[in-house]
């Protein structure tokens, strides 16, 4: 029950993950807790995000581990809920962005341009409205880190994947964006605080390989390997990390 890295990076840390309750959210959620951080998930599903949220106290007796539901396509309902975790906990020195969605075709042609509206909103209105909700206050932070989760697949896109790869590969571009202000803001010292992106090929749960139990799911990496990573993120100094892709799967 107790913090198993309370002395670390994160002990006294006040982490916001947004996309709490998929199952990399809740991995991320207890991982975090696990290391001392306090952590505020959201989620647009209250229901999934009060489970998630749940098993994060349940696992580590001492955390504080709180959910807001947030609808992240409202700008302003963003950056409300940035201000009330600032003002609630004195800070902000993370925002964890593992808001998920995948739509794709057996072709190219067959791509419908309604997955794209729909993958807009949620791969990258949410990374535009979270970085731009989160920066001022990572930038105060002494150790600020916003974290994007990204797909290998975006570096090489298949003819079936159009809409998602175009997807994340705009998010990418505007997480790196941020990196820029950050290293912009440091000046001669350096980015105090970092905008970084995780890749993966695909992620994988304990619920999947249930399901599947004689699939291999080869180069994909668990919720609880990405959960790891992520919190590996704060051991290293900001410069290190700041606008670089953090690769967990093979590059393609």
């Amino acid at each position: 029950m107790a913090n198993g890295n309370g002395n670390g990076a994160l002990s006294g840390a006040v982490i916001a993950v947004a996309g709490a309750g998929g199952p990399a959210g809740r991995a991320t959620l207890m991982r975090l807790a696990e290391a001392g951080a306090v952590v505020v998930g959201s989620d647009a599903d209250p229901e999934r995000l009060a489970e998630a949220v749940d098993a994060a106290r349940y696992a580590h007796g001492g955390a504080t581990v709180v959910g807001d539901t947030v609808d992240l396509l409202d700008l302003q309902a963003t950056r409300d809920w940035a201000g009330r975790i600032e003002k609630d906990f004195g800070r902000v020195d993370g925002l964890v962005h593992l808001v998920g969605g995948w739509r794709g075709s057996s072709s190219f042609t067959g791509t419908d341009l309604a997955d794209w509206e729909l993958l807009e909103k949620l791969l990258i209105r949410t990374v535009q409205h979270t970085s731009l909700a989160f920066f001022d206050a990572l930038q105060r932070s002494d150790r600020g880190r916003y974290l994007l989760t990204s797909a290998a697949g975006t570096a090489k896109p298949t003819a079936g994947n159009a809409a998602y790869a175009a997807s994340k590969a705009a998010a990418e571009a505007w997480t790196l964006a941020m990196a820029d202000a950050f290293r912009k803001a440091g000046g001669e010292e350096g980015p105090r605080s970092a905008a970084a992106i995780l890749v993966v090929k695909a992620l994988v749960h304990d619920a999947m390989r249930a399901e599947r139990p004689n699939a291999k799911f080869a180069g994909f990496t668990d919720v609880t390997e990405l959960a790891e990573a992520i919190v590996g993120v704060w051991d290293k100094p900001a410069g290190e990390v700041n606008g670089n892709r953090l690769w967990l799967t093979e590059k393609p």
